[in-house]
Order: structure tokens, then C-alpha cells, then sequence
């Protein structure tokens, strides 16, 4: 089968960052189930691994973690799906990744694709919809439900791959107000157009443009990037008693800031179920189920923003790159092979 990955860890722009090879058709056992890879999409976690973790000598890692596909063939305790069926997923940190044509992935942690939506369209959203749900609902503790909450939740960095998602989340299925943070005018529209009830730009002082809102206090917060520039400020303005989400990896992050306001601090990591193999890990599949019904419903929308063209390592590259830059919006899908 074709697959695109590396041997070194090297810069983005180095000839061989990313490499076109071809490799054997796994055989899936167990739980697995063998997908046909027909999309998948790139995140940031995607470039951070191909930078610090260089595979063994002689062996080519392959990344990828969004995928939507066809199931090929199932291991023989596989009980939630069959060959034919149509799947999306976000697999697991710890096995070979998505970016090939076929991929094995634990039945428990993938979903049914979206009916309404294309290959490309699915294969924006796995990854970041269980990263969103998980920090929403399990770390910050928002209710689901459409009764009106008091209080406000900020998401930085909203326009990114998770916050596109996080701003419908919690805009549809809670009753919070929803403010998010970016800094460019058409990131700002953005978060505007997915559901944001505000927008405020995190280049800028945010506790002076938090008060001008007047809007129900900061007692929740879900920060996606640069945590290391922005908690210390966030935490001047957040309400006493609220919670404090991350997902980033900030290079430095002193827990003794929120202790004043007995503010508690909640890490998410969407591999912590399937790496740690937990009892809750099916989890993942039930959730993937609902955001596929709420995408057929109409509740939600795709985050896929730009369609790099075939998965090949030329363009896994220019996907890379961008991500890297910092400056992509919602998600980046690359399509066929």
C-alpha cells in the first residue's frame, strides 16, 4: 500500500521532512478493524510528534491521526462494524497513523460517518470533536442542555481546528455565552459565523475588552494555544471558583496562579483513552456517533476550511507548513490517493 512518512525528524522544508513510500497492507486482529483510507485531515499534533519523536534507525513512521474511510476487514472480536460500512476517526498516538491507504484502528474509538457529508468534509472533524467534547463536558463540566447558564466561556485561539468545533459545541448543545478569542479580521468572522456570541482579539489587553462586554463572568475557559502568554493575564478576570481547560504544551505554567480564586485546572488529551486503554474507552465511539447525528441534524456544521489535494507528501508538506505558521483556519483535508 502507499503511505507517506519520515525517517528523521527534520524542518519542514527539508527534502525528506516527508516521504512517499510504499509499505504491507496490515492485517487486522483483536478489535481492529481495517479501514480504506479515502481522507484524512492534518493538526498541529501531527507536525509536534514528526519533530520530537524520531522513529527507530532503519524504520519510516507514518503520521496521520484524522481519518474517514470504508471498513476493509475487521479482527475477530470486532462486534461495531462491518466491511462496507462507512467510518471516521482520530486513532491512536501510540500505533502507525492514517496517512497511508489502508490503516488499523481499535473499534472502539472510531465512529459512523456523517451521511450528509462527503470523505473530505468527515475527515475534518474526528479528531477536534472529541478534543472539544471531551474539554466541554468531562474537564470544564458544562451541562449540556439548553437552559440558560450564567456564566461565560472563553475559548483563545477559536478560529483554530478544536475551537471551530468547541464554538458550535458549546453554542448549540449549552447555555452559555460564548466568547472567543482571534486576532485577524477574517479568523474574527469566523468564530462569528460558527456561533460565537462575541469575539475579542488576544494580541491585544483582554480583561479591558472582557469587561466592556459586560457580559456573565469568566468562569469557564478553554485555552487552545500559547497558554504560556495568555493564563496569567486570564486569570486577573476569571470569576473565583471556575475552571481553568488547556490542551497546548506551554512551555512554562505555574499552577499557584489560580490558587487565590480556588480556580482548578483541567488537562485534555483525546489519546488518553485509547493509549492508556481505559474502561471508558468506547466512550469515544459513542461520541463520534452523536456528533455524526448532529451533523445530519443540521446542529453542527464541517470545519474543513482548505483541500490540499491528493495525500501525498508534497502536500502533507504545504499542510505542515501552515500549521506550523500558525495561521490556518478550521481544517486542512487532503483527499484520495
Amino acid at each position: 500500500m502507499k503511505a507517506v512518512g519520515y525517517k528523521k525528524s527534520l524542518p519542514i522544508e527539508d527534502q525528506d521532512a516527508l516521504i512517499d513510500f510504499e509499505t504491507a497492507k496490515p492485517e487486522p486482529g483483536g478489535r481492529d478493524i481495517r479501514v480504506a483510507v479515502k481522507a484524512i485531515s492534518a493538526n498541529p499534533v501531527d507536525y509536534k510528534v514528526r519533530k520530537r519523536a524520531a522513529p527507530p534507525e532503519g524504520e519510516t513512521k507514518i503520521l496521520g491521526y484524522d481519518a474517514a474511510g470504508v471498513v476493509d476487514a475487521v479482527g475477530p472480536e470486532v462486534t461495531l462494524f462491518k466491511p462496507g460500512d462507512e467510518v471516521f476517526y482520530a486513532g491512536s498516538i501510540l500505533r502507525q497513523g492514517t496517512n497511508s491507504e489502508f490503516h488499523l484502528v481499535d473499534e472502539r474509538i472510531v465512529g459512523n460517518k456523517p451521511k450528509s457529508l462527503s470523505f473530505a468534509q468527515a475527515a475534518a472533524l474526528p479528531l477536534t470533536s472529541i478534543t472539544a467534547w471531551e474539554l466541554l463536558f468531562d474537564r470544564l463540566g458544562a451541562v449540556p442542555g439548553k437552559s440558560v447558564d450564567p456564566r461565560t466561556l472563553l475559548i483563545t485561539g477559536g478560529a483554530g481546528g478544536v475551537g471551530s468545533i468547541l464554538i458550535q459545541l458549546a453554542r448549540r448543545l449549552t447555555g452559555l455565552t460564548v466568547v472567543a478569542t482571534a486576532t485577524r479580521p477574517d479568523s474574527q468572522k469566523w468564530c462569528l459565523d460558527l456561533g460565537a456570541h462575541a469575539v475579542i482579539d488576544h494580541g491585544k489587553p483582554m480583561k479591558e475588552q472582557i469587561e466592556k462586554l459586560k457580559l456573565p463572568p469568566v468562569a469557564l475557559v478553554a485555552s487552545l494555544t500559547f497558554t504560556d502568554q495568555h493564563y496569567k493575564a486570564i486569570a486577573e478576570f476569571m470569576a473565583p471558583q471556575g475552571r481553568f481547560g488547556l490542551i497546548d504544551d506551554p512551555p512554562e505554567f505555574t499552577m499557584g496562579t489560580f490558587k487565590g480564586k480556588a480556580i482548578s485546572v483541567h488537562w485534555e488529551s483525546m489519546f488518553t483513552r485509547s493509549s492508556f486503554q481505559t474502561s471508558d474507552m468506547i466512550a469515544q465511539h459513542h461520541l463520534l456517533n452523536d456528533v455524526a447525528d448532529l451533523i445530519d441534524k443540521g446542529v453542527l456544521r464541517t470545519t474543513l476550511d482548505q483541500t490540499f489535494g491528493t495525500i501525498n507528501a508534497a502536500n502533507l508538506k504545504r499542510a505542515h507548513a501552515l500549521l506550523e505558521s500558525g495561521k490556518s483556519r478550521g481544517k486542512i483535508v487532503l483527499e484520495g490517493w
